[in-house]
C-alpha cells in the first residue's frame, strides 16, 4: 500500500515537473523543474527495482542540471531566475509535432510484430546490465567522474570570480537620500 502510493506521488511530481518546465518564466526555474521530474522518474525506476538504471538517471540529470547552472552563470553574467522569459515559441508548429510523433509511435506499437523472449533472464540483473552497459569502461567512468565534478566546481569558480554578493562592495545596506536601497555597485545595469 505504501508503495503503491509513493509510486503515484513520484508519478505526479514527475508529471508536475515536466509541466512546471513550459509553465515557469524563467530558465533557472525551468532547470529545477526538469531535474525534480527526472529524478521523480529515476526514484519510480529504482522503486521497480531497476537499481542501476534508477540510480543512474538521477545522477545523470543532476549533473546535467548542474552543468545547465553553470553555463547561465557564465554567459548571463547575473542571476538567470530573474530574468522572465517563455519556454514555449511558436506554439502551434510544436504542438502539431508532438501529436504527429505521438501518433507515429503509438502506431510503431500497435502494429509492429514484437519478437517473442528467447532464452532466460541473468540471476543478478543489475549486474548483467551493468557489464552490457558499462563493460570494461567502469574503472573509466569512476575516474572520470570526479575530475567532472572538479570542473564543474572550477567552472563556477571562473565564471562568478567575486561571488554574488561582492560586486555590490562593502555597502550592501546603504540607502539613498529617499530611504531606498542604494548599494554601491560598481558594474551598471544590475537590478536597481
Amino acid at each position: 500500500m505504501i508503495t503503491a502510493i509513493l509510486f503515484w506521488v513520484l508519478t505526479a511530481l514527475a508529471v508536475a515537473g515536466g509541466i512546471a518546465v513550459f509553465v515557469v518564466n524563467s530558465m533557472a526555474r525551468a532547470t529545477y523543474a526538469l531535474a525534480v521530474s527526472f529524478v521523480a522518474v529515476g526514484a519510480m525506476i529504482v522503486m521497480l527495482h531497476l537499481d542501476y538504471i534508477g540510480v543512474i538517471t538521477i545522477l545523470m540529470m543532476l549533473m546535467e542540471m548542474a552543468v545547465m547552472a553553470v553555463f547561465m552563470v557564465m554567459f548571463m553574467g547575473m542571476n538567470p531566475a530573474l530574468m522572465p522569459m517563455d519556454m514555449t515559441h511558436n506554439k502551434r508548429r510544436s504542438v502539431i509535432l508532438a501529436v504527429l510523433v505521438f501518433v507515429v509511435l503509438a502506431a510503431a506499437i500497435v502494429f509492429i510484430p514484437w519478437p517473442n523472449r528467447t532464452g532466460s533472464p541473468a540471476d543478478d540483473l543489475t549486474k548483467s546490465l551493468g557489464d552490457a552497459i558499462m563493460g570494461s569502461k567502469m574503472l573509466v567512468m569512476l575516474t572520470i567522474s570526479p575530475v567532472l565534478f572538479a570542473t564543474i566546481i572550477a567552472a563556477l569558480v571562473l565564471a562568478n570570480p567575486k561571488g554574488r554578493y561582492d560586486r555590490y562592495g562593502d555597502a550592501l545596506d546603504r540607502r539613498d537620500v529617499d530611504g531606498h536601497p542604494d548599494p554601491d555597485d560598481p558594474i551598471p545595469g544590475g537590478l536597481g
